[in-house]
């Protein structure tokens, strides 16, 4: 049974921007000889999400503009207790979740030929961010 955690950490600019995040899933995996299993992929925060796209100049700009439509800044009951500016990345965070978990098969992570892992860091400061990855299986 193999059971590990790898922390990545990531510079982000914030502001909505996506990282891609799956070769560094795919290679932990691999160093760890995962067979088959499940990889929980979360991020540490609440101004940050975890999902999954097709990682493309056209979603990479998509993305941003429906969840300004969506969930824009603005004022929330958020901004008016911690003066911070940030409700709306608290609640894009809220929506979206901070964590997937994937299946593992025959050494592979189970994703489409145009599924791609990522973080989106919705925050309005920048930031290092930390990534944990947990495998859990043979």
């Amino acid at each position: 049974m193999i059971n590990e955690v790898k922390i990545l950490h990531l510079r982000s600019m914030a502001d909505c921007q996506i990282h891609e995040i799956t070769k560094e899933c795919e290679d932990f995996v691999r160093e760890i000889g995962g067979q088959k299993g499940a990889l929980t992929v979360a991020v540490k925060g609440s101004t940050a999400s975890i999902s999954t796209i097709e990682y493309e100049q056209g979603l990479i700009s998509d993305v941003p503009e429906i969840l300004d439509k969506l969930i824009p800044k603005g004022s929330y009951h958020h901004d008016e207790t911690w003066h911070d500016g940030n409700g709306h990345s608290h609640l894009r965070s809220t929506f979206i979740g901070t964590s997937k978990t994937f299946p593992v098969i025959e050494r592979k992570i189970y994703l489409g030929t145009w599924q791609q892992i990522i973080m989106i860091d919705f925050d309005n400061k920048q930031r290092q961010r930390e990534i944990a990855l947990h495998f859990v299986g043979e």
